[in-house]
């Protein structure tokens, strides 16, 4: 099996005032705060999930 593409998105605006649907998708990228990063496996899912809030996100990567 070969290693899985990982990406590291940073959360760089607030979800304060934001969709509820929207909060769940930063939350679930494993993001909490302002300026805060995360590494993820790049699945579908979670591709769904970028794109859902992009304008909230800083993708590179990892």
């Amino acid at each position: 099996m070969s290693e899985s593409k990982h990406i590291k998105v940073t959360l760089v605006k607030s979800t304060i005032g934001r969709l509820p649907a929207h909060k769940a998708c930063v939350a679930g990228l494993g993001l909490r705060r302002m300026h805060h990063s995360s590494v993820v496996i790049d699945t579908p899912e979670n591709r769904g999930m970028i794109n859902k809030v992009s304008y909230l996100l800083k993708v590179e990567e990892a």
